[in-house]
């Protein structure tokens, strides 16, 4: 009786470790944890000295998150997405984090004057930007909180022979680093986001954006 009560011990504790194993998706800290603050602001300070029509501030939002940045150490940032979009954003990042796909810092370009340049070159993440396509006269999908750009100093956008930001490298040997097999852009695909690094006419590996 005691050699089978041991076995039945020993195949349920295997049977707890074997399910323990499996990766869980969540965005929760552990008070173990240190935490780096890169962005705490509230959404009117995150928008502030950007001329932005009351129709598309009304869909805007602030969302924490979480990631572990290049000195190997959990930070919070925060994203200024469309309200529609915080579900996947929230769901990215933990899987970012659960992953430990480096993210250099995630701020609100309001950080950078409402500079995309100075953002890109800074490796910051960001989302909503109330600005045109480069070279366009056409609206961005960030101007609507529709697209995120990760790690864009090292996620660069290659457009006639052209390179942006300046100075920036595409070596998919660098962690941080985007590529067509990414779990990242898998995780963005099945959610319904495009991701620039497919396009025709220009490659744009640090952009995701839903419409």
């Amino acid at each position: 009786m005691k050699i089978v009560l041991l076995v039945f011990v020993f195949i349920f504790t295997k049977v707890m470790v074997n399910y323990n194993d499996y990766p869980k998706v969540d965005n929760t800290i552990n008070k173990s944890d240190t935490l780096i603050i890169d962005s705490d602001i509230t959404l009117e300070e995150a928008l502030m000295g950007n001329k932005i029509t009351d129709a598309v501030r009304s869909n805007l939002t602030l969302v924490d998150v979480y990631y572990y940045s290049f000195d190997g150490v959990l930070h919070k940032g925060q994203i200024v997405i469309h309200k529609q979009l915080v579900n996947d954003i929230i769901e990215i990042f933990s899987i970012i984090k659960e992953e430990k796909f480096l993210v250099e810092k995630v701020k609100p370009v309001s950080f950078y004057g409402w500079s995309d340049d100075l953002s890109m070159r800074d490796n910051n993440t960001s989302a909503f930007n109330y600005r045109n396509v480069k070279g366009t006269k056409k609206l961005s999908a960030h101007s609507l909180g529709r697209a995120i750009d990760i790690n864009p100093f090292l996620n660069p956008q290659l457009k006639r022979n052209k390179i942006f930001p300046e100075g920036a490298e595409y070596n998919i040997k660098k962690r941080g680093t985007i590529t067509r097999n990414s779990f990242l852009v898998k995780a963005f695909k099945i959610r319904g986001w495009q991701w620039g690094g497919t396009w025709r006419s220009t490659k744009d590996y640090q952009h995701f954006e839903k419409k």
